[in-house]
């Protein structure tokens, strides 16, 4: 399955196989909370040192930003997949949820122009 192109179901899928074969189970839900917190904080660490205005040490200057979002996914994936939660469902309602709300919002900003 790496490599391919999968919608949110099939990502779901593809952590819960590795989750089975590999990693032995998951983590408790509090687990997973952390190591999520954990990893945003190391995509935090990159945008502040690479994009924003800290400056970046030797030993940041390796890490891939999209590793690091990947890692994120992964840990999100893994929660969904422990609390049932249909990523795919959810994601589709909450796109529905912006459009509706958003239809305008942000095409007559002046700060977005």
């Amino acid at each position: 399955m790496m490599g391919e192109q999968h919608s949110l179901k099939g990502l779901q899928e593809e952590v819960d196989d590795w989750i089975s074969t590999i990693g032995v189970r998951y983590f408790d839900p509090l687990t997973n909370m952390a190591m999520l917190a954990e990893e945003v904080g190391e995509v935090a660490r990159i945008m502040a040192r690479r994009y924003g205005e800290q400056s970046e040490k030797e030993s940041d200057k390796a890490k891939v930003l999209g590793e690091e979002l990947a890692d994120v996914l992964f840990v999100l994936v893994c929660l969904a997949n422990q609390t049932g939660t249909d990523l795919q469902k959810s994601w589709e309602r909450a796109m529905e949820k912006r459009t509706r709300r958003d239809a305008e919002r942000h095409s007559g900003n002046p700060k977005l122009r």
